[in-house]
């Protein structure tokens, strides 16, 4: 188990007490076994509620094949400014070492910081994973989302399921991984009071 700062202590606190204060859940959470198809479901339900009229900010993972290389790389994708982030470096032939970029990584969470704090209706952060079980990654993109009441849609790797409940307990719930899902989970939640 992490050792969790003040602060964190105090903010899981006060999003435990909001919990409690709202119906439904203001993050919906898709498990996902196919990374691919979950980064494609969220993109599609953004358009939906962009075509709705609803402002969304945030960023989904899709992989780019460049030039010659070898292999896709993995990039996030800012869903309102359309930038990309390559959170994935070419380490060349036989290397076996990681190649996350931590740079790219902290730009585009920065990015998707800016727009929550800016005001949107909806963020999208692309998924819970490895880096944000570890309070890296795209974890203070979530922490911004969840201290102004942002709604959020992600996914969640089934490999860190019990970080994930111990990082967004209540304030999250599990969507079926459908459209028409997401779609029920966010008129519900436009019926609450904010």
């Amino acid at each position: 188990m992490l050792k969790r700062s003040t602060n964190e202590r105090l903010c899981e606190d006060r999003l435990a007490e909001f919990a409690l204060l709202r119906k439904p859940p203001l993050i919906a959470a898709l498990q996902y076994e196919d990374s691919a198809a979950t980064q494609t479901l969220i993109e599609a339900f953004a358009k939906s509620l962009r075509d709705r009229g609803f402002s969304i900010a945030g960023v989904v993972q899709t992989r780019l094949k460049e030039g010659t290389a070898t292999k896709p790389r993995i990039v996030l994708r800012d869903l309102e400014s359309g930038a990309i982030y390559p959170i994935s470096q070419d380490l060349g032939p036989g290397s076996s070492a990681c190649n996350l970029d931590a740079g790219e990584l902290a730009l585009a969470c920065g990015a998707v910081e800016r727009a929550t704090r800016r005001g949107v209706d909806i963020v999208a952060i692309s998924k819970f994973s490895k880096q944000e079980a570890e309070r890296g990654g795209l974890c203070d993109a979530f922490k911004i989302a969840m201290a102004t009441r942002t709604p959020v849609v992600t996914g969640v790797s089934p490999h860190y399921l019990t970080e994930w409940a111990e990082f967004a307990g209540a304030v999250a719930t599990f969507v079926r991984p459908e459209l028409g899902a997401l779609e029920s989970w966010w008129d519900k939640l436009q019926q609450e009071p904010r």
